[in-house]
């Protein structure tokens, strides 16, 4: 290269389109190693901080309510039952917003759409701030939570970016690195509402939406200061269709509602699990509830890290069984009404969830390059087939996904309303790990699938089709 990336002033195309401008980067090819050795791992090294950066801010900005409602008290004259509902109403919100966002960063760029989403998070906080009060109708409350979804949009557009940037032999790591710190803001924001119903008392909440004000803005503009925008980045309308009538898609988005939906359904929804089933104060279960999302977040680049060694649909399957057996316990200790074994079995299954996210996202560009080898393509042609499905494939799964934590909201909203327990909602999650761990099984490990291979002609034992994915 005769410029470096960064400094390129030249013009680009993108779906037929002129990119011009000195943060547009017109030539990345991370699977050429001399390229990544010269430049290619910095830039994209530098573009993670930033866009970690500011999928945790979103993140914190999508579990707000989470934390909002344990500032709730009897004043706002709100029961457990409708807290949960409006819980889940950014969860869905965002799980819907992730569509669009992911197709955004090759419309508008990496760089400037995660400038324009950031900015964007200004919206929910200020208008949570300017709602949060007794009195205030449950009508406005659902749609000011509602706006709290865009940060649940920004995951999508970060990790379809970061996608772009790596190299498949980096993407787990790269991606779970890019989910977990942005996980992070969920564990970030409950700890903060804990210093303030700690310190200020639970009357205060706009203290917390305050913090955040600046932080947004601080994300913001160190995104548009050091982030770059990919000019060979295009949308592919085809791919998304192809994508989309790929089972492997869906089947991929049932395992991401087992592993992420199970994340974030369990962050918004433990305090009030907490205050619901063990009648734990505000303070109290403010108290509990980050450690859980912490955990979880922390173990998301463990788990890609594991699958790039093991094999994602390894992990994948071992996980879900180890959440199985966390359900267990959670169920006897809510029979027994123990609440130190309660809160064993629920880290427990955060801490696995967290695990579970890295593995089952490392698994879909790993899918789809070993369909792209067993339709007969081989070396660049394989490698550009694959990641053009699995760009595409990356927003609905992580759409879906989201979606798994409106149904975990909404299984405990019934459990509650109707037996005032969670119990019957954590044998409905037993149950589908069952299904998750047998889908593993089943679709990736269990044995080839029919059609072209590239078996050893020495006549060798073939190995299941995608058991190093």
């Amino acid at each position: 290269m005769t410029e470096t990336a960064t400094e390129a002033t030249g013009t680009g195309t993108a779906g037929g389109r002129v990119r011009k401008g000195r943060r547009w980067i017109e030539r990345w090819d991370p699977e050429d190693e001399v390229f990544w050795r010269e430049s290619g791992a910095r830039i994209a090294r530098r573009n993670l901080v930033f866009s970690v950066m500011t999928e945790h801010v979103g993140f914190s900005v999508w579990s707000l309510w989470s934390v909002l409602v344990l500032f709730m008290g009897p004043e706002y004259g709100i029961d457990p039952a409708r807290k949960f509902f409006l819980v889940a109403v950014p969860t869905l919100v965002g799980a819907v917003l992730r569509v669009p966002y992911t197709f955004a960063v090759a419309r508008f760029g990496g760089r400037n759409w995660t400038v324009f989403s950031a900015l964007l998070l200004l919206v929910p906080a200020v208008a949570a701030a300017a709602v949060m009060r007794p009195g205030t109708s449950y009508g406005t409350f659902l749609a000011v939570a509602a706006l709290a979804g865009v940060g649940g949009g920004n995951f999508a557009s970060s990790m379809t970016n970061v996608n772009a940037f790596y190299p498949l032999r980096k993407k787990g790591w790269a991606l779970g690195l890019n989910a977990g710190g942005g996980n992070l803001g969920v564990p970030v924001v409950q700890l903060l509402g804990l210093l303030v119903i700690a310190t200020a008392g639970a009357a205060h909440p706009r203290l917390l939406l305050a913090g955040y004000l600046p932080l947004i803005v601080l994300a913001a503009l160190l995104a548009a200061l050091r982030m770059d925008n990919l000019a060979p980045v295009a949308n592919d309308t085809g791919a998304a269709v192809a994508a989309a009538r790929d089972r492997h898609t869906w089947l991929m988005a049932l395992l991401y509602v087992g592993s992420f939906g199970s994340f974030i359904g369990y962050s918004f929804a433990f305090g009030l699990v907490l205050q619901g089933q063990f009648a734990r104060t505000p303070l109290q279960a403010a108290s509990l509830t980050f450690v859980g999302p912490l955990l979880g977040s922390l173990a998301r680049p463990v788990g890609g890290w594991l699958a790039d060694r093991c094999g994602g649909a390894r992990i994948t399957l071992a996980n879900f069984a180890a959440m199985g057996l966390a359900t267990g316990v959670v169920l006897v200790a809510s029979a027994v009404r123990s609440l130190p074994l309660f809160l064993v079995g629920f880290t427990a299954l955060f801490l696995l969830t967290g695990l579970g996210n890295g593995a089952t996202y490392k698994m879909i560009p790993g899918i789809f390059l070993a369909r792209a080898r067993r339709r007969g393509l081989t070396g660049e042609a394989a490698v550009a087939a694959g990641r053009r499905l699995s760009g595409a494939a990356m927003g609905l799964i992580g759409a879906v996904g989201a979606l798994g934590g409106l149904g975990i909201n909404l299984a405990f909203r019934e459990a509650f309303a109707t037996t005032g327990s969670g119990v019957p909602a954590f044998a409905a999650f037993l149950a589908f790990y069952g299904v998750c761990g047998a889908v593993t099984w089943a679709a990736y490990l269990r044995r080839p699938e029919t059609g072209p291979t590239t078996a050893d002609p020495a006549g060798a034992a073939v190995r299941p089709a995608y058991a190093d994915v």
